[in-house]
């Protein structure tokens, strides 16, 4: 039985809604259609008048509050008139709830403080769990040589072929270039001072010393460590991980150190043929350009080039690649349930890799500086 009604009281300006008796969830239907047949284009205003209101509920009030608010505007005057204690209590109740999300004022952007906390707070976070990462890393590693059976050999020699082997060529290649670039440009000056046989200096010191261990670790990380972050990224999205712990396999002892020991072994190898192909591009070049031929130049290289340069450059090839290794199989554990943070994550693995090799590598340089290396 429906114990609810709406009279209404309209003239040019004014309205009054006059509410009796109960007003529940099933009698708003039939009083918001009453309302929207109304011409509310001249009034100005608005009475809801509940004096005659004795029970209403939470979608009767929300009801009346919306109401409440159509009706408001800059030349609308609305008025609620109600003496039930019950009923102004629900609807106060209603409007406490409703006005902070409607008159929460958006904020306009962070501070600049606020921005510089969250970001340190942010990397605070990450450099803890890359440390916990490698915790767990080093504690694997006392482990897996704690036995020779625990070494997977196959699997250490397969990384070394993907990561290793496979990468020969563009290794070759690009310090190949470089060797001609460095040289191209330095012949120019040299040239100007009648010291063309310095060149072989140069060419050697920065080669076998700096540029080559530099360029392999980039093309490295660029290549093999963004593999390593999507594969390990997509093992992780297909729960091949969690099948594998299910089974009692530890992922660090089938999947993270095979492929670190591997990358530390196969960085050196690659380093060394770059020093090669860099060799070759700066002799071709010395040759073609200072006419000194492949005798003299490697005369020259025998006589001023200790072998300690070599060395330095080799010596840097496992930091390298324990940090490269380290840094793309971290962020391959980082990614999430989506495709979307494979590229993230994958991105974010070779910028991070190529910056930690730059900072070993500056670290380095002071080290061996001092020690007159």
């Amino acid at each position: 039985m429906n114990t609810s009604s709406l009279n209404i009281t309209q003239t040019d300006e004014s309205l009054s809604l006059n509410f009796l008796r109960e007003i529940d969830i099933y009698t708003l239907t039939k009083h918001q259609e009453t309302i929207d047949k109304l011409n509310l284009s001249k009034v100005k205003n608005v009475v809801i008048n509940l004096s005659a209101v004795t029970f209403i509920d939470t979608a009767a009030a929300i009801f009346l509050h919306n109401l409440q608010k159509q009706f408001s505007s800059d030349d609308t005057q609305v008025q609620v008139v109600c003496e039930n204690k019950e009923v102004l209590k629900t609807l106060e109740l209603v409007r406490k709830k409703q006005e902070p999300q409607t008159q929460h004022k958006q904020r306009l952007g962070k501070t600049f403080v606020e921005k510089l906390g969250k970001s340190v707070y942010h990397y605070y976070k990450s450099f803890l769990s890359f440390m916990a990462f490698l915790g767990e890393v080093f504690t694997a590693v006392i482990y897996y040589l704690s036995a020779l059976k625990n070494i997977r050999f196959k699997e250490i020699a397969f990384e070394i072929n993907e990561s290793g082997i496979k990468a020969v060529g563009i290794i070759a290649l690009t310090s190949f270039l470089i060797g001609v670039v460095v040289a191209y440009q330095s012949a120019y000056q040299l040239k100007l001072y009648g010291a063309n046989i310095f060149i072989v200096d140069m060419l050697g010191l920065s080669i076998l010393r700096e540029l080559a261990p530099m360029m392999t670790a980039i093309v490295i990380a660029g290549r093999s460590g963004s593999a390593f972050t999507a594969q390990i990224g997509a093992m992780k999205i297909t729960e091949e991980l969690d099948a594998m712990r299910t089974m009692g396999f530890d992922p660090y002892m089938f999947l993270v150190l095979p492929r670190i020991i591997a990358l530390m072994i196969a960085l050196p190898i690659l380093i060394f043929v770059a020093d090669i192909a860099g060799i070759l591009g700066g002799m071709l070049i010395a040759n073609i350009d200072l006419n000194i031929t492949v005798d003299l130049f490697m005369d020259r290289f025998s006589d001023v080039i200790a072998v300690k340069h070599f060395t330095v450059g080799i010596v840097k090839g496992p930091f390298f690649a324990f940090l490269i290794a380290s840094i793309a199989i971290y962020r391959g554990l980082m990614v999430e349930n989506d495709t979307q943070s494979i590229g993230f994550n994958t991105t974010k693995s070779v910028v991070e890799s190529i910056f930690a090799v730059i900072m070993c590598d500056a670290l380095f340089s002071i080290a061996f500086t001092n020690l007159g290396i």
